[in-house]
């Protein structure tokens, strides 16, 4: 049986996709009245909902609180029906660990949590259609709902992924392009200064190969940025026209 070609002769992917081209994005915002802040994010056909509480006040006594800061906390979850692959939980689970672990190290680090010691702020991530970059799809959801809330970040913060391809380096992976055999890469980057926040990798390559797609991913996130600032944009000239703080 011959090895599945993800890449035509001409170029192409499964997807009709080039090799450098990234999916549709489309988001919303505000979607739950009582959250602080929320938004919806479908890249390609991967499907994202994620709701923000604060900062507020430490909820529970016994929960850790940092006088000259305050915490950042994650609830990562996947819908059952969010992948053809049959699971008995949406959450608790080693991969939703990992995600919980690697967005809220990442969002420590963008968030400004120096201007409210002694509060946390609270992000829950449903994963509702699971269909590849999915950690990249969620970082892009979180940063829109803080922005919805009003939370301060250094920078407006994206991410990308990308891997190998049949030899060749893709952009954005699909979850059939996500399942082949080759590395993936997820980086998150602040746009502005292109300075790389976190990189999330399982696969071992060589440094040049590493250096390569992380540069494509950078590139990537780049695209994504254009297109999610748009979206913010015409969102905060809804809000303007409309009367409601932005």
């Amino acid at each position: 049986m011959s090895r599945l070609e993800y890449i035509t002769p001409e170029g192409y992917r499964l997807d009709g996709r080039k090799a450098t081209e990234i999916r549709r994005l489309q988001c919303k915002f505000g979607i739950f009245s009582r959250a602080d802040g929320s938004a919806y994010l479908e890249q390609g056909n991967t499907k994202v909902i994620v709701a923000v509480y604060g900062p507020r006040e430490v909820q529970f006594k016994k929960a850790p609180s940092k006088h000259d800061r305050g915490t950042v906390s994650v609830e990562f979850s996947q819908a059952t029906f969010s992948t053809t692959e049959r699971k008995k939980k949406s959450k608790g689970d080693r991969r939703g660990n990992e995600n919980s672990l690697f967005l809220k190290q990442t969002f420590e680090s963008i968030v400004i949590t120096s201007l409210f010691p002694r509060s946390q702020i609270d992000i829950y991530v449903q994963v509702l259609q699971s269909d590849g970059s999915v950690t990249s799809a969620c970082v892009n959801a979180i940063t829109l709902a803080l922005l919805d809330a009003g939370v301060p970040m250094h920078d407006m913060a994206v991410a990308c992924s990308s891997g190998i391809l049949n030899s060749t380096p893709v952009l954005d992976l699909n979850h059939i392009e996500g399942t082949a055999e080759g590395p993936e890469l997820t980086v998150v980057i602040f746009p502005h200064s292109t300075r790389v926040i976190s990189l999330q990798m399982d696969s071992r390559v060589p440094l040049h190969v590493f250096e390569n797609i992380t540069r494509l991913a950078s590139e990537g996130a780049k695209k994504i940025y254009q297109i999610l600032q748009q979206e913010v944009r015409t969102y905060q000239q809804l809000l303007i026209s409309s009367g409601k703080p932005s």
